[in-house]
């Protein structure tokens, strides 16, 4: 699998690689090793650079950083939960497959899981400007119409049980990710404040 090629397929045309994808033999472990733990770093280190390097402009303030320790502990931990959190939503789709007329395959909702947050994770690059932050919150939008084409595609759900199954996966997922912006957080900062600042891990 060449990275580039398929980050650049899944973003540029995601219908077309989504049936590519489907019929690829990977693995849960060959997804997450081969693309996730690569692209996932992404957004925690632009993230570090952005907030604890370049800083933020406050107006009346100046320019606001957080100490390169706190940068660097955020950026680790964001990595780290950030994939756990994907192979967590990729059961969570396996996992609720049989209620709506899918059948359970954890390397394919893997693949679906992973491969959507590609917009999300390559976006986390726009975070090395704060200002342009924006533009990672948009990235992550994209990330949820990937997962929809890869749900659609991969996990192939009847028409009239696509919209359940996505709403449910959807709310799993907005739940999953609240609770790990706060733990990495809590964790970094000792507080709740720097969640919205820093935007939490990806979706």
């Amino acid at each position: 699998m060449n990275l580039v090629k398929r980050a650049k397929n899944i973003l540029l045309t995601p219908r077309r690689e989504w049936q590519a994808i489907k019929t690829e033999p990977l693995t849960v472990a060959g997804v997450f090793a081969k693309y996730a733990m690569i692209l996932a770093a992404i957004p925690a280190l632009a993230g570090f650079i952005g907030y604890s390097l370049v800083g933020v402009s406050l107006p009346f303030f100046g320019t606001f950083r957080y100490p390169a320790s706190r940068g660097l502990l955020w950026a680790l931990l964001t990595y780290v939960l950030s994939l756990a959190g994907a192979f967590l939503l990729a059961l969570v789709v396996d996992a609720l497959a049989p209620r709506f007329g899918a059948s359970k395959n954890l390397a394919a909702s893997a693949k679906a899981v992973v491969f959507a947050h590609t917009a999300a994770w390559v976006g986390g690059i726009f975070a090395v400007l704060p200002s342009l932050s924006f533009l990672v919150t948009l990235a992550g939008v994209y990330s949820l119409v990937l997962l929809w084409l890869g749900i659609k595609a991969l996990k192939e759900v009847p028409t009239g049980k696509m919209a359940g199954y996505f709403v449910v996966i959807l709310i799993a997922a907005v739940a999953l990710f609240f609770v790990i912006g706060l733990a990495v957080s809590s964790l970094a900062f000792g507080g709740g404040d720097a969640a919205g600042v820093f935007g939490g891990s990806n979706p």
